[in-house]
Parts: C-alpha cells; structure tokens; sequence
C-alpha cells in the first residue's frame, strides 16, 4: 500500500506538489484507485455517435472500455474486458456494431451488453447467460453534451454534480451551440512525463508570454484570469483588440478534474484527454469538433494553431519531467493569482489521495473500487484461489 505523508502544520497553499509525486510508482497505483477508479472522467461528445452502434474506445489508467450508442439511442458504457477469458470486446478505436463479437472465442453481446451468444455453452450444466452481461460502467450527459463515465463498482457512485455541478452552465458557454458541431478527427501523441506535469502546465498561463509566441502574439495575457469550481477550472482568454472580431473574439477553455480540458469557439472545440500510461508517460489524446457553418480556411487555420500550442506544451512538459525525476528539485513556490488553477489543482489531488489513503489504513488492505463485486461462480472462485495463493 502506498503511504503519503504531510508535514505537520503544512497548510502553505502556495507550493507546488512535492517532486517525488509526479514519478513514485506506488503514488501512481494509488491515483489510479482514489482518483481514476471513483472520479467522474469528461472523455467525449455525444455529437461522436451518430447512429444506433457507433462505438469508441478508451483506455485511462489502464482501465479499457468502451461507449456505444443502442437501438434506443441511448449512450452506454462497458469495460471492454469480455466475460469469458479477459479478451478485448471491441479491438478498433471507433466504428459502427450491430453487435459486439469477442474474436477469441466468439462470445457476442448485444448493444446493450447482454450475452447474446457463447459459443458450445448452451450444453453446459447450469450455466445462465444472464449472469455474464459485460462489466457497465456509469455514464453520465451532461447539459453540453459532453460524456462523463465513472468506473466505480458501486451502484450509486459519487453523484456527478457534488464533483462537477456547474461546469455545464458557465455563463462564458451559454454563447455556444453545441449541436452545431460535427465530430471531425482525432490526434494523440505520447509524452515522456507524468499526467500532473501536464495538468499543471494546463492550469496556468503564466508561462505563455515566454513559451507560446502565437497566444502571446493574440491574447491580451495581461487580464488572463481563471475561476474555481467544485471540479473545474474555467480560463478567460480575451483576444488583443486588433484580434477581437469575428471567430476570434470568444473562446471558452474549462479544466475538468482529474484530467481532461474542452476548449470552445466559433469555428470549433476540442477535448483533451491527458491518459496516464505510468508513473512518467502519457498519451495525449484529442476530439475535434468543426462547427457546421466554418470555412475550410478558418478551420485549418484553427486547427494548426491549436496543434502548435499543445506540441509546444509537450516539448515544455518533458524537459519540467527530466527534472522531476532526477532527484534534485523537491518543489517550488506558485504565484498566488498567476497561478491560483495550480493551486486548486493541488488541492483536489492531495484531497482525493488523502482521504482514499485513510480508508485503505482503515481496512488494512487496498481498496479497488472499479473492481467488480457482484460474483457469478467463476468470481467466487477466483477470489478464493486468490486468498489461499497470497497474491495482491
């Protein structure tokens, strides 16, 4: 078990997390159950699924699953671990279904993850479909359409509003027309760096007169500011006067706790997704939206420009990472408004760690709770042969 401790009396707001959290593997294991395992995760747009079998596939943490909209229309989510022998259910990154087919052993599910075939089972004693559903997992839409899932077992998870109520209804949103962008493409690029090296850099703009020519260049940086939330951070960027027209005049960029930013505009949003791989790698992963009414000049041109800005962030993030690691610097001081989203940030993460970490010592043991707990026979069994052989 992962132990993290805090220094008596330490209730300074104005440092940055210690270094060795952004590379202890054990740190890492405990994110991945206080945080990635019971957090609501902001991971696409309805707008991505068109019609009845359309899926996408996701992996954060190291936890695989999958969105596919039903006949219904509704939007459900599922590990994407096959009942039968661990195989991946769906093995492209997006496509259309008219039902899922495990192409190990061809087990199939429907839409909606009932077992609809295993293949010879039928002449086998006692064995009822009905217990081997996939593993579903919460979904939750929010009033933009964005689409939340959250993988804990539980029935009744932390509910999405006590984490994320608000951040549907900034008034900086209200201008937007979500229904009038189309799902265009995605891009992603792996980073040698651990995702709170990332989220950090995302949470300020302090660094963008130095290392972002183009904001610097359009953005009137002096009156950048940010608002807190339950679980966001909510950036203001006002474009420089001679860029305040047309297209550029508004843009919309939200943090959503723990690991995912969606920046709006007139001409398109995207979602980013900063998907840890490990204690010191990540994949970087984007959605882009084109707004049905942009040219294809204006599109382009916003497309790259976006681009720019987040290889110039990864290119930032490895070099801030190789010091990290190296065991020299332990933590440095943040500028109380210029970097007050880095400090909210510090705060939701050593919140979540904390109180997870106190209800492990409690138990005396680690506590996954993405971790199926209703048990068919197959589980029971699994659980026992796992206490008599001792392994965690």
């Amino acid at each position: 078990m992962a132990s993290v401790t805090t220094t008596p009396g330490d209730t300074h707001r104005h440092f940055s997390l210690p270094a060795l959290w952004y590379r202890a593997p054990a740190l890492y294991q405990l994110e991945r159950r206080a945080i990635f395992a019971k957090k609501w995760l902001q991971i696409t747009h309805k707008n991505r699924f068109t019609k009845p079998g359309d899926f996408a596939a996701f992996e954060v943490a190291g936890y695989p699953f999958f969105i596919v909209k039903n006949r219904e229309g509704e939007l459900r989510g599922f590990h994407n671990v096959c009942r039968h022998r661990a195989f991946p259910v769906v093995t492209a990154r997006e496509g259309n279904a008219k039902i899922l087919a495990c192409g190990y052993h061809g087990w199939s599910y429907g839409l909606k993850g009932n077992l609809a075939k295993a293949p010879r089972f039928q002449d086998v004693p006692g064995f009822k479909p009905e217990d081997y559903s996939l593993y579903q997992i919460h979904v939750h839409i929010d009033a933009c359409g964005f689409v939340w899932v959250n993988l804990d077992a539980r029935d009744e998870p932390l509910p999405w509003e006590a984490q994320c109520g608000g951040v549907d209804t900034q008034e900086q949103l209200k201008m937007f027309n979500m229904d009038d962008y189309e799902y265009n493409h995605s891009w992603s690029m792996d980073g040698p760096f651990n995702w709170k090296t990332l989220v950090d850099n995302y949470n300020e703009c302090y660094h963008c007169s130095v290392a972002h020519p183009g904001i610097a260049a359009t953005t009137d940086l002096a009156n950048y500011a940010v608002r807190t939330g339950k679980g966001f951070i909510a950036h203001f960027a006002r474009p420089k006067p001679e860029f305040a027209k047309g297209n550029n005049a508004h843009v919309a960029p939200t943090f959503m706790f723990p690991n995912s930013s969606a920046t709006v505009n007139a001409v398109y949003f995207f979602l980013m997704r900063v998907v840890p791989l490990g204690p010191t790698d990540v994949s970087l992963q984007y959605e882009v939206y084109r707004h049905k009414n942009c040219t294809d000049k204006e599109f382009e041109e916003m497309d790259q420009f976006m681009k720019q800005i987040e290889n110039e962030d990864r290119v930032i993030c490895t070099l801030v990472q190789k010091n990290l690691n190296a065991g020299v610097y332990q933590a440095g001081p943040l500028h109380p408004h210029h970097e007050m989203g880095v400090q909210h940030l510090k705060g939701m993460i050593k919140t979540a760690i904390l109180e997870h970490q106190k209800m492990e010592e409690q138990q005396g043991h680690d506590i996954w709770p993405a971790r199926r707990i209703v048990k068919t026979g197959a589980e029971a069994t699994a659980e026992e042969e796992e206490k008599r052989s001792h392994i965690k």
